[in-house]
């Protein structure tokens, strides 16, 4: 779907104001696999964290199958937005905003765990769409692109799913050329092809099903761009730029702003799936939270890589919350 517009501004939920100091702003961003939290304030042109949180929640666990969110999914869920609350009310937020994103929006019981969530925690969620969750992720990681002509493609390999964004980069906030929302994340893809199987086959398969989603926007791209240049943000991609790095931990620092080798990307996505499932555990920065899911996100990398042949790929461990915060300390509530 074609959109050539400005990274224009959206809603967000108002906070007790606080009684002097510096303005605090919160940012929630509830996807199929994570729940991320960070509270800042501004700081120059941008800002500084003042408190954050990450947990791998699987809250799309098994709504590939069931088309709904599990029980067990949601208590863990509700466990890591209890955690959110409880930072936000120990904080002065002058603005908040809490998202969430294809988990909630397939799944046939998401309007009743959005209501129970805003009951038990006080975090209100809007159920955004997949236009604009990739419009803020690009707000939030754009500054990482590499300088170069013609357009740019970031993309977002989510959990539920993947959002692949063409964005002209003259402005000195990009505008957005097209984009495209595609089903295949990293925990429907996993679960779509029967699990976090090894070998080749389940790969080319998976390869196979990720094309197949992404065919109508590479009909759409433009051809021949002299220096193709990508950004990508997601847990996929941090995830294997630290394996490039070879950290024995994972260091925010070394990976976010990282330029690595497509072609390194690559290998160690091939690498990975012939991988058995112990194998992926025993790897630093993979472990047994991400052993089963990276092998769906080496596949959904390298189609994507296949549809926009770069020969480097930028890494930012930024991405839908810092989206969301540059929106709400844009309107100087």
């Amino acid at each position: 779907m074609p959109s050539r517009s400005p990274l224009g501004d959206r809603s967000a939920h108002p906070a007790p104001r606080p009684q002097g100091g510096a303005r605090h702003y919160a940012a929630l961003d509830l996807g199929t696999n994570n729940c991320r939290l960070l509270i800042a304030r501004p700081q120059g042109e941008g800002f500084a964290v003042v408190d954050a949180f990450s947990r791998i929640v699987r809250l799309g666990e098994g709504l590939a199958t069931t088309g709904k969110l599990s029980d067990a999914a949601i208590e863990r869920t509700l466990a890591a937005l209890k955690v959110c609350a409880d930072k936000l009310r120990r904080r002065p937020v002058t603005l908040a905003r809490s998202v969430a994103t294809e988990a909630c929006r397939r799944a046939t019981n998401g309007a009743a765990f959005i209501a129970r969530a805003r009951e038990e925690t006080g975090i209100h969620l809007d159920v955004i769409s997949a236009e604009e969750e990739a419009r803020l992720a690009v707000l939030g990681c754009h500054v990482l692109i590499e300088p170069g002509e013609g357009p740019a493609l970031v993309f977002d390999i989510g959990g539920g799913s993947t959002e692949l964004v063409l964005v002209d980069t003259t402005p000195t906030i990009p505008v957005v050329l097209d984009w495209h929302s595609a089903p295949w994340g990293v925990v429907s893809l996993t679960e779509s092809t029967g699990g976090p199987s090894a070998g080749l086959a389940p790969y080319a398969e998976m390869r196979r099903l990720v094309a197949a989603s992404f065919a109508p926007f590479a009909a759409r791209l433009p051809q021949n761009v002299a220096e193709p240049r990508l950004l990508g943000t997601s847990g996929t991609v941090t995830t294997l730029a630290s394996v490039h790095l070879g950290l024995h931990h994972y260091d925010r620092s070394a990976v976010d702003g990282l330029i690595a080798p497509a072609a390194a990307m690559r290998q160690i996505s091939a690498d990975l799936a012939g991988k058995t499932l112990s194998e992926r555990a025993a790897l630093p920065c993979i472990g047994r939270e991400r052993a089963d899911l990276v092998v769906a996100g080496c596949a959904i990398l390298e189609s994507i890589l296949d549809l926009w042949p770069a020969e480097r790929l930028g890494i930012a461990d930024r991405g839908i919350r810092e989206g969301i915060l540059r929106r709400l300390m844009a309107s100087g509530s």
